[in-house]
């Protein structure tokens, strides 16, 4: 990749039913889900500015209108909001981002919808960069703490990816930010479901898919007890609260 840029694009992928959250996903879509006293994706969105993040394409399907009814294109939020709806069908994680594909360029960012993610997003983009490898997985050491681990992590590298088969040397779990290549879903087809957990999985099978160490937990808001967690954390931190 030519230049040392970071300003890669952020692809968000917020095009599930959020069936944990119910009954509160029932009529809203879970980026609207209120934490700290907004909106969960006005969080997100504050984060990934501070990062110097302002390019953001969001992956919607189930009441996706509602969030562009609200945002728009970002411009008053600091950040310029692109949207991908799923159309008809849920693509799955991997099918959402192939649609996109025309929206993100040669190389992006990917998280996910529920995720808040605490974390130098420039020093992991230039890890990948140095890396030089079609992906880039952020990996937490969370020994089960935090949902099943899913890493073989080992030596600088990560061995083995899988959320189907449990190993005993996986200590890490996907800590949910990555990077990709677009290259990187060549040959996967337009318009089917696709998960982008097989596609991360092919890509370590080939050692193409690069490893970064985080230090600190994540949060979520895929679940009520992820979503409690996460309020407390945001008013612990903000003078606004």
């Amino acid at each position: 990749m030519s230049g040392a840029s970071t300003d890669f694009p952020v692809a968000i992928l917020a095009g599930g039913l959020a069936t944990r959250l119910r009954p509160v996903t029932e009529k809203i879509p879970k980026l609207l889900v209120e934490v700290a006293g907004e909106p969960f994706f006005s969080h997100q969105l504050r984060l990934l500015k501070q990062n110097g993040l302002t390019r953001i394409v969001l992956c919607v399907g189930y009441l996706g209108d509602m969030i562009v009814e609200q945002y728009g294109d970002g411009t008053k939020f600091g950040v310029h909001i692109e949207y991908s709806f799923d159309g008809d069908k849920l693509l799955g994680t991997g099918g959402a981002l192939i649609r996109a594909l025309p929206l993100l360029g040669e190389a992006f960012y990917v998280l996910y919808g529920d995720s808040y993610l605490p974390i130098n997003y420039q020093q992991v983009g230039q890890s990948f960069i140095e890396a030089e490898k079609l992906g880039l997985m952020t990996v937490y050491e969370n020994r089960g703490a935090y949902d099943t681990s899913n890493v073989w992590f080992e030596d600088g590298r990560i061995r083995v990816y899988s959320k189907k088969e449990q190993i005993p040397q996986m200590r890490h779990i996907d800590y949910g930010l990555g990077i990709f290549r677009s290259s990187a879903f060549a040959g996967q087809p337009s318009g089917a479901v696709v998960d982008l957990a097989a596609v991360q999985s092919t890509l370590c099978e080939r050692s193409e898919l690069a490893g970064y160490v985080v230090p600190d937990r994540f949060y979520e808001i895929g679940s009520i007890a992820g979503l409690q967690e996460l309020d407390q954390h945001l008013r612990a931190k903000s003078p606004l609260h």
